[in-house]
This record gives C-alpha cells, sequence and structure tokens, in this order.
C-alpha cells in the first residue's frame, strides 16, 4: 500500500466527487458526507487518526462495537435499521479507497453490518439496581422527599418524562391510586400508582409540597422545583443524574431509563402484553418489540417452570 500524507478529508471529496459522477442524488451525496464526518470525528477523537494509511480492521470492528453501548439522548439503542445504513456508507467508502489503493483490498471485509440480536436494549436497570438508587435519596428534606417520589411514581408506571412533569395535583387520585395522565397526542389515560409509590406521594402531597410552593392559587404544578415553580426537564435529568452517576451503572440512567425498566419488569413478570401497552400509552403492540427479547436467563428461568421434566424428581 502506498504511503499517502492525504487527509480522509481529503480522501473524502474524491469519493463525492466519484458519487456525483454516477449521478447519485444532491441528498445521498449530503448523507454520506455527514455520516462519514461523523466517522472521521469518532476515529479522531478514539485513535488520534486523520490518514487512511493508519486505518486497520480493528479500528473498524471497534467502531462497528461502540453501536452496541451507543444511547440515544431518550436512553434508547440506536435502531439496527440506522446502524446498517451507517455501515453500508462506510463500506462503500473504504471500497473506493481500496480500489485506488489508499488501504488494504481486504478492509471493507471487516464492516459486517449487525444482526437484530447484536442489539438488545441496554438502558435498563434491574430491580436491584433501583433500590440501590432509591437508597441513595435523602427523605429527611423536602426536596429529597419529593426526589424519592418522582422516582417512586416513574417506577411504579412508566410514564414518560414529560406526561410526569405536566401532572397537576388534581390528577393525582389518592383514593382509587390512579393518575390522570396526558400522553402523546393529548390523549389522556389512567394509570396506575402502585403501593409505595402511592405512600411517597401522600406524604408529598400532605406534609412536603405545602412548604415548597409559591402560595400562587394558579401554580397547580405536582411536583415542584426549588423555587417553586413546575420542575422542568432539564431539572429532573440533573436530579436522576445526581443519584445515579456515583454508583457507576453499565448503563446510561435518564428519566426514559425508569420507563424502560418498568416495561421490563412487567414483562417479565408475565403481564399481559395488551395491558402493558395501554399502560405505556402505545398505539400498537408494535411498539413494545423492543422490550420483548429473552436473554438467556428468561429462558432458562421459564424452562425450569414450565418443562415436565424439570418440574419432577430425576427417576
Amino acid at each position: 500500500m502506498p504511503e499517502t500524507t492525504r487527509t480522509l478529508d481529503d480522501l473524502l471529496r474524491d469519493f463525492l466527487d466519484h458519487c456525483q459522477a454516477l449521478n447519485y442524488s444532491p441528498r445521498t451525496l449530503r448523507s454520506y458526507a455527514r455520516e462519514l464526518r461523523s466517522f472521521f470525528l469518532w476515529l479522531e477523537n478514539r485513535f488520534d487518526i486523520r490518514t487512511a494509511d493508519r486505518l486497520g480492521r480493528e479500528h473498524l470492528e471497534a467502531w462497528l462495537r461502540h453501536f452496541a453501548t451507543h444511547r440515544t439522548p431518550r436512553g434508547l439503542p440506536m435502531r439496527t435499521k440506522t446502524v446498517r445504513l451507517r455501515v453500508a456508507v462506510l463500506r462503500s467508502f473504504m471500497k473506493h479507497l481500496a480500489q485506488q489503493g489508499d488501504v488494504r483490498k481486504d478492509l471493507p471485509d471487516a464492516l459486517v453490518s449487525p444482526k437484530d440480536e447484536q442489539m438488545l436494549p441496554a438502558s435498563v436497570l434491574t430491580h436491584a439496581q433501583v433500590r440501590k438508587l432509591l437508597g441513595r435519596v435523602n427523605t429527611g428534606t423536602p426536596l429529597g422527599y419529593r426526589d424519592r417520589a418522582i422516582l417512586e411514581l416513574l417506577y411504579t408506571s412508566g410514564i414518560r418524562a414529560a406526561e410526569l412533569l405536566a401532572l397537576n395535583v388534581e390528577d393525582v387520585d389518592l383514593t382509587y391510586t390512579t393518575a390522570r395522565v396526558m400522553g402523546k397526542g393529548r390523549k389522556q389515560r389512567m394509570v396506575p400508582i402502585g403501593k409505595t409509590a402511592l405512600r411517597y406521594l401522600e406524604t408529598y402531597l400532605v406534609a412536603v409540597r405545602p412548604f415548597m410552593t409559591r402560595d400562587d392559587p394558579k401554580d397547580t404544578a405536582l411536583f415542584l422545583s426549588y423555587q417553586g415553580g413546575r420542575l422542568t426537564y432539564t431539572g429532573l435529568n440533573r436530579m436522576i443524574h445526581v443519584y445515579a452517576d456515583p454508583l457507576g451503572f453499565d448503563v446510561s440512567v435518564s428519566p426514559h431509563t425508569f420507563r424502560r425498566t418498568c416495561t421490563t419488569e412487567l414483562i417479565r413478570g408475565g403481564a399481559n402484553m395488551y395491558h402493558v401497552k395501554e399502560l405505556l400509552g402505545h398505539e400498537s403492540l408494535e411498539m413494545l418489540k423492543p422490550y420483548t427479547k429473552l436473554t438467556i436467563q428468561d429462558l432458562k428461568k421459564t424452562h425450569e417452570k414450565c418443562h415436565p421434566r424439570e418440574r419432577q424428581d430425576p427417576a
């Protein structure tokens, strides 16, 4: 392979000219440029590589692996379709470089599109991790007690962060242990409140919130900031990170993590899928597919519980 000092950006310009000569659409060219520059930035930050002559299989394989842990701002894994598109773009670029002699001929072969099972959702906490996080909350202060009530409600109901922040005092019915939630598309639904969350909510409403309000009769927000106004998403997200980050969990914890964790626990516990759909406010059962991927531990537990040979003493 010949020595070269041309940067990857230089080679990208040649590649885009090549694609333009093949009558690729302007939209496709912009997409290629955006995706490849994103890869160049990752490569530079991770390995300090700016030229093709230093590029090896190990770098491309590391790039593929990082998608398994990459999370969207909502804490969700990147869609397999998106990953495959990015792999296809980089493979086209690498094939062009290989044909020009800028990289080894076999380098494009390192770019293998991931299968669905390689992209299992990972932004989920175990029940033990949730308990550990909740245990960090100091309920001896008004803000601490508010935080515990918030986290308990997120975990028990699986409601979205925006839905929680939009709740007003009158939306919570302590007698019937439900909350009226305004979901996407301005669609209302009722969600149950678990016993533990209900206990914290009741005490928060009676003994904590009155000391946090600014005595504004128009301020009906259920959860208030330390300034007395409605809690914002920024405040909620910051609060969760204060409790979660020191624990060093192997997943990034966000408000949405509690929704995913609640859903996972319900499905693993044998909940009816239609009921879970209604609880979450989804339009269809299709939205639950990311939550239904079983781990080998789940399969072992089901096998031991349900297979007749496992439920009897060996002969």
